[in-house]
């Protein structure tokens, strides 16, 4: 064992012997995106300086949602720490199957949260989760096609204009699609990226009164508009890409457009991952001139289950991974281009991360989400690419299934909306909405 290896070890015995505490063997549900890959390459940081050693669970999008739901409901006690997002966290915080984040440390910040994310991680004032990350969505394109195709990108573009561009751009004989944007179901999937842009249609899941307005022409116009573009212009098997075989084709040269979460900037542009990473330009997610941009408000956050045995070591754990020292230790490892995005204020007030050319644009994203009014007709419920209510992940998975269905070619928009329609107004009446 070297000096420094002594050293540390030393100090985690310390630390672990002046708390009183014994080290713990956290397990951890997370989600497979690069962040958080990024993160486990960390944690021998924490173990260094708590003891505590951490066991992690890495699943896909789909797969997770469905493992800690199932976990917590039942009271499984499978995992210590969760990761879990803005539509769990206030809807398990108000069951009591979260334990509340009221006592993190004054070192910790909790102020210098981004109120819209400490918003959308706490209920009735309290923070149930932290956030790992923050994000909304927007669009990363290829510069150099976008000049090849004679066209220049507006700061906030219309659908129209995107349509244009993505035909412009598409060059099918070097497998070049105009653009990638996800069609695999799922409600935080391609669930999630349909809802956000049929806000911009003018379209809503619910009237004021939870009737399902899969009905209307909004609804039509969206889904009509998203299966033409990607039919001219999108890859071939669409209707089964999520966020990271969108990034993959991305990376590879593969799209001219990708409309997603902000935090991919960071993987586009860095030129050990990317071939295109030198010609990426970002832009405000699209709109159709009614006021709404096509951008959701997301966080994946790392929340404690109630009922754990390791409660004081899971707050250790979160302190550590959403903590501005995580950001410092990120920045030195991997440069600034490379930190967790959109959670902390002071992060947007570093000039080293101003600097960084995404960094602006993703706060302008975050900012211009609004999920207390979400749509251009009123709504009864909170929340951008979902409606903040218990039913609405069972109902959106089975919505998103007869999308995607639509766009593999298995049956008409009309057959799916009505279909949609049904089913939504079946569900909000069997739980006592309508």
């Amino acid at each position: 064992m070297s000096f420094k290896q002594a050293l540390c070890a030393a100090t985690a015995m310390t630390l672990v012997t002046a708390s009183g505490a014994l080290a713990e063997n956290l397990v951890i549900a997370t989600v497979n995106n690069g962040d958080m890959i990024r993160m486990q390459g960390f944690t021998q940081d924490f173990t260094d300086k708590t003891g505590h050693t951490v066991e992690w669970v890495t699943l896909e999008e789909n797969v997770l949602r469905q493992r800690v739901t199932t976990d917590i409901a039942a009271k499984g006690g499978s995992f210590d720490i969760m990761t879990i997002g803005m539509y769990e966290t206030p809807i398990w915080g108000a069951n009591g199957w979260l334990v509340p984040l009221d006592d993190l440390s004054a070192e910790y910040d909790v102020d210098d949260i981004l109120p819209a994310m400490a918003g959308g991680l706490s209920h009735e004032g309290t923070l149930y989760a932290a956030p790992f990350y923050g994000e909304s969505s927007m669009i990363m394109y290829r510069t150099d096609l976008m000049e090849k195709a004679g066209l220049e990108m507006p700061a906030s573009p219309t659908w129209e204009f995107i349509r244009e561009a993505a035909a412009a751009m598409t060059d099918r004989d070097n497998d070049i699609n105009g653009i990638c944007l996800r069609g695999k179901a799922g409600w935080g999937e391609g669930g999630a990226f349909i809802t956000a842009m049929s806000n911009s249609f003018g379209a809503r899941w619910f009237d004021e009164d939870w009737n399902a307005q899969f009905d209307t022409q909004p609804w039509a116009d969206t889904l009509n508009f998203y299966v033409g573009m990607m039919n001219e212009s999108g890859p071939t098997g669409y209707a089964t890409n999520g966020f990271n075989e969108n990034l993959n084709l991305f990376q590879q040269g593969k799209c001219g457009m990708w409309i997603d979460a902000t935090v991919a900037a960071s993987f586009v542009t860095n030129p050990d991952d990317s071939e295109v990473a030198d010609n990426v330009g970002f832009a405000l997610a699209p709109n159709t001139g009614l006021g709404k941009n096509a951008n959701w408000l997301w966080a994946w956050a790392l929340a404690i289950p109630g009922g754990t045995q390791k409660e004081d070591a899971a707050k250790q754990f979160i302190e550590w991974a959403t903590s501005k020292d995580y950001i410092e230790l990120v920045a030195e490892n991997e440069g600034w281009a490379n930190v967790p995005p959109g959670a902390r204020t002071s992060l947007y007030e570093n000039p080293n991360y101003q600097a960084v050319p995404f960094a602006q644009m993703t706060l302008d994203s975050i900012l211009s989400a609004d999920p207390q009014n979400p749509t251009v007709d009123p709504v009864p419920y909170v929340g951008v690419q979902f409606a903040a209510i218990p039913e609405f992940a069972g109902i959106a998975t089975e919505v998103s299934q007869e999308f995607s269905a639509v766009y593999a070619g298995q049956q008409t928009v009309e057959e799916a909306l009505a279909k949609a329609q049904a089913l939504t107004n079946d569900a909000m009446e069997a739980a006592g909405y309508r």
